[in-house]
């Protein structure tokens, strides 16, 4: 019987496939797991029963025997007067009458599945366009290394025991458990069948939206492009809506998914730009006044209850009078994280073209409102968040912590001191260990004693560190409008009696914002923005004049002196605090083959030096801002339960 047009059909696919492959100088054959792992491994591979595998999953085959047959997309290649172009093109007439039920037989490694048994099947399938097949699965594990690709496989697998879902992989770490915070699930709580079934649903209807938008032609998987949409707009809107409607949203926010394709997603922007110099002709010629810039400050709470928002609030005042001809500013408080994307539809309903959002845990109403008002300007306040539509930006407060180790290392006799911190998140661990590498370089023997007011509460956290005999404290970085600890910040000696307040870190917010609202002014941003497809982060230190450190009158005059030294050669760019190499608390060496780190190690800090005593907080052990605010912005290691840490220590 000769063979029918379908067959010639997946002859020419799969003939096309081996030309494209060639002319990249990749492999043109199946894949073949023998020649991946020695055979003894597939031996103690664990059987996981008959389940629905998804057919792109399908890569190869267990064995060589068929590499021949098959270009790698699946489709065959032998000639049609084979028999096995005949047996091809009699399975396929089956399929289009009865269906195949039969299951095949296949090994699992790194979540792609190699065929022994079944490969026509999985052919014909892969032809027709199937989206899964039943199969019988043995899973080979890996051995356990340190590489991305075992590591993100694990996490796959973390995920699948507990939602059975196989069919969603991501590119980089920790997307599982960012898909799951996104949804509102706890990590370790089996799914429903209900809840398996309308995930499924919803992800291949946004499957098929994006690819009809051209997704296929990315190197982004369709999970990451899924949890870009989902942080955005939601999760349970997202399960509502039309394949049409998620590719109108898809449109609007398609550079937040291209960003994925970046290896270096981050562009940091390290000093102000020279405002731009009016020419000669437009200082000559008439010019009409330019309308002002209505520019929005979003605040969690009033100025009043907060340190953090009272400094904003003063640089918000001095932007205003500086600028007062050519901005106009107002004030939006929101009350409740439930009210962000209501304030800033208001904000923008009210005219704002630029809007300041002051607080990370406001980073995803931020991110929607950027797509939903592309021609409106929204900068967050936080750090290390590769968002496209969102500008961010914070200050290098690690130089100035690094100032105040030096002089707590100098000043303390007993060499024990303590350090309090609000968030684990990027930036604060810089910070603490700034700190620590300071009071190390003036007293070797120094020790840092490290509490978290976002677990103990700041006060406790002092307490705490007191009951250890501990007294130079450096506390938070702004003062507090609660817990009656209003002084507790900066660098003291707090004894049983008496607080001496010796140094302070100072945020100049008043010179951030204007500099910030120049660069808008004079196009600055808006040419920034164009002439990159990176995210912008604006992480500005004691050189551009936003961050400083100010002296009590408790400090000695000579150690006034001592800090003033390593204040100038930070802000002339000479001092180093991150100088290489050091030592980690487990011992490893930090960047042995370099002279310092650079600002992306320094933001990415997930571990704490050799002379810091304590730990990153585990995840339940925050209270419920610090949750939200790790939610957004916290490094890796502060997203694990307690048991988790201990399992990934062992």
């Amino acid at each position: 019987m000769q063979p029918e047009l379908n067959y010639k059909e997946a002859l020419k696919l799969g003939q096309k496939e081996v030309r494209a492959r060639a002319a990249k100088n990749e492999n043109t054959g199946l894949a073949v797991l023998d020649e991946l792992i020695p055979p003894e491994q597939a031996l103690s591979g664990v059987s996981l029963g008959v389940i629905q595998i998804p057919m792109w999953f399908i890569v190869g085959t267990k064995t060589a025997g068929r590499v021949n047959a098959f270009a790698p997309n699946f489709m065959p290649l032998l000639p049609e007067s084979t028999e096995f172009a005949a047996k091809w093109e009699s399975l396929y007439r089956s399929h289009m009458t009865e269906g195949i039920r039969e299951s095949i037989k296949v090994y699992e490694y790194l979540n792609r599945y190699y065929v022994e048994e079944g490969n026509k099947r999985v052919s014909v399938l892969k032809y027709c366009g199937a989206y899964s097949i039943p199969a019988d699965v043995t899973r080979i594990m890996p051995e356990k290394t340190d590489s991305e690709e075992v590591q993100l496989y694990l996490e796959y697998l973390e995920f699948n025991r507990y939602s059975k879902i196989n069919f969603i992989e991501f590119s980089k770490r920790g997307s599982y458990r960012e898909l799951l915070r996104a949804m509102g699930k706890p990590f370790d709580e089996y799914w429903s069948i209900d809840e398996q079934q309308r995930f499924s649903s919803t992800y291949y209807f946004f499957e098929r939206a994006y690819n009809e938008s051209g997704g296929g032609k990315l190197k982004t998987t369709v999970g990451d492009a899924m949890l870009s949409y989902i942080q955005i707009y939601g999760y349970s809107q997202l399960q509502n809506e039309s394949e049409a409607q998620i590719r109108i949203n898809l449109k609007k926010m398609w550079e937040e998914i291209a960003l994925k394709e970046e290896d270096e997603a981050i562009e940091l922007k390290t000093v102000p730009v020279e405002e731009k110099k009016q020419s000669v002709i437009a200082k000559v010629l008439p010019i009409a006044k330019p309308q002002k810039l209505k520019t929005a400050f979003v605040y969690d709470v009033p100025p009043e209850k907060s340190g953090w928002v009272s400094d904003h609030e003063m640089g918000r005042k001095h932007t205003q009078t500086v600028l007062g001809d050519k901005v106009e500013t107002e004030v939006y408080i929101c009350g409740g994280e439930s009210n962000y994307p209501d304030v800033l539809e208001q904000a923008i309903g009210e005219g704002c073209r630029l809007i300041f959002t002051t607080s990370p845990r406001m980073l995803q109403a931020s991110l929607r409102a950027a797509v939903e008002y592309p021609d409106v300007v929204i900068m967050n306040c936080s750090l290390n968040t590769s968002h496209r539509y969102v500008r961010t930006y914070y200050t290098r407060m690690y130089e100035v912590k690094f100032i105040l180790g030096i002089l707590a290392g100098s000043l303390t006799q007993s060499g024990r001191l303590g350090y309090v911190c609000d968030y684990p998140i990027f930036g604060q661990i810089a910070g603490i260990n700034a700190f620590a590498l300071g009071a190390q370089m003036a007293n070797p023997r120094s020790k840092v004693y490290l509490e978290w007011s976002s677990v103990k509460g700041a006060k406790e956290a002092a307490l705490s560190l007191n009951r250890q005999h501990i007294h130079l404290i450096s506390s938070q970085d702004t003062a507090r409008y609660s817990e009656d600890d209003r002084s507790s910040f900066g660098l003291s000696h707090i004894g049983s009696d008496k607080t001496d307040l010796l140094a302070v870190p100072v945020w100049k917010w008043g010179v951030y914002y204007e500099k910030l609202l120049r660069s808008v002014l004079d196009k600055t941003i808006k040419s920034e923005y164009v002439n990159t497809a990176r995210a912008l982060n604006y992480y500005w230190g004691m050189s551009a004049g936003v961050v400083d450190i100010e002296y009590a009158p408790a400090l000695p005059l000579a150690s006034r002196r001592y800090a003033d030294f390593f204040r100038r050669s930070l802000i002339s760019g000479a001092g180093k605090p991150f100088l290489t190499p050091f030592y980690s608390q487990s011992g490893e060496i930090v960047g042995a083959r370099q002279n310092e780190l650079n600002l992306e190690q320094i933001i990415n800090m997930d571990y704490l030096v050799d002379n810091v005593v304590g730990s990153i907080p585990a995840y339940d052990a925050l209270s419920d801002v610090g949750k939200a605010t790790v939610d957004t912005v916290g490094v890796q290691k502060a997203k694990l339960k307690e048991d988790e840490k201990s399992g990934e220590q062992s």
